[in-house]
């Protein structure tokens, strides 16, 4: 990124895709296991992805994965969109942190180290560990209907914010993040962002959220993201300014963390449908960072189906799951790890297919490209 103002063209600069010469040799290598061809499903499809994002045949085993997920609360909640009460985050972040989320057995189940960021909850900020806090940008959002969620400065803010958490994890040795959100009213904000991008009615992308909100909530929500298209409009040719005018703080970090995670070649798992309009947004900025997500699972909000559509995205898992939190990718997470280890450690049979020539079977250690 340059020295002054953030500039998100240099995103489409930096990242390439993962190697499709090694996704060949993954899938090559694969035809020669003692499994027969197919009979993983998709996850000699999973495996592939990894072997090329990690730029080695055969692929490695995942070793150190993070399961990050970036909390915030939004102004837009204050119109009663959600099933939850307004500003009712701090109770999320308190459950993952006292272990007693799903998002939390989950993880601890998986063996998944998880990690909470504060990005605008609103609470005082010594309501949690430091550690949590240290990236915040405000308290709480402004009401997307009415007004900008975010100043110019807290928009580049949070956005750096996310770029920084994306090198500190990729500078740590983590091979593969899972991703989520904690949040009340940031469906309402995904809604309004992938309306946005993907030109549609508000009552195409409003959704029932996590809890199940009734008709009379849903027709609110639908008019909030409503208010908010209007007054986004025009700003949709620039990205940075469209997470300040509809994001808040924490889907403006995820964003650029999504980016960032891209340049830094390290794979994601995403969850539901707040992760997934980041995603869009990134693919808005750089239409080749998507091939570094995988999506976990179908969270049943009809904006996730639209932007995962666009993005050409097909979950993994169908379970029915809305918890929401990060629990759906985490579910996600084992069949990837299992893929990885399926494809490192199955043998090769005793007579191998012939190999096309001019390409080696495995290439361990190889540079993407």
């Amino acid at each position: 990124m340059s020295e002054g103002g953030l500039r998100l063209d240099d995103f489409g600069e930096l990242i390439e895709r993962p190697s499709s010469r090694l996704r060949r040799l993954a899938e090559r290598h694969r035809a020669t296991l003692t499994v027969p061809p197919k009979a993983l499903g998709r996850l000699d499809e999973v495996g592939a992805w990894l072997a090329a994002a990690q730029g080695q045949v055969p692929v490695r085993p995942i070793e150190q994965p993070r399961a990050l997920l970036f909390a915030g609360d939004h102004g837009v909640a204050e119109l009663g969109v959600s099933g939850r009460r307004p500003g009712g985050t701090a109770d999320l972040v308190r459950a993952v942190l006292d272990g007693v989320s799903p998002a939390a057995v989950l993880a601890r189940q998986a063996g998944v180290p998880l990690r909470v960021v504060d990005m605008s909850v609103d609470c005082p900020e010594d309501a949690f560990p430091t550690e949590v806090t240290r990236h915040r940008v405000r308290r709480g959002s402004g009401r997307l209907d009415i007004e900008d969620t975010l100043t110019e400065e807290e928009t580049e803010a949070a956005f750096r914010a996310g770029m920084a958490i994306a090198d500190e994890e990729a500078d740590s040795g983590t091979d593969l993040l899972v991703l989520g959100d904690l949040s009340v009213g940031g469906t309402t904000a995904a809604g309004a962002l992938i309306a946005a991008l993907c030109g549609t009615d508000a009552s195409v992308v409003t959704g029932r959220g996590a809890v199940r909100i009734d008709d009379l909530t849903w027709m609110r929500k639908c008019a909030a993201i409503r208010d908010g298209l209007r007054r986004a409009r025009p700003v949709l040719g620039d990205q940075l300014r469209l997470l300040g005018a509809l994001g808040g703080a924490d889907l403006t970090a995820m964003t650029g963390f999504l980016l960032q995670c891209a340049v830094r070649r390290t794979p994601v798992v995403l969850d539901g449908v707040v992760s997934v309009a980041c995603a869009l947004v990134g693919q808005r900025v750089a239409f080749r960072a998507p091939d570094w997500w995988l999506a976990g699972q179908v969270s049943g909000e009809p904006a996730q189906a639209k932007a995962l559509d666009r993005m050409t995205l097909v979950p993994l898992l169908d379970h029915g799951v809305t918890a929401g939190e990060g629990s759906g990718a985490l579910l996600a997470f084992p069949l990837v790890r299992a893929a990885a280890a399926l494809a490192a450690e199955l043998p090769v049979r005793e007579e191998p297919a012939d190999e096309p020539e001019g390409e080696p079977e495995t290439v361990a250690g190889g540079a993407a490209g």
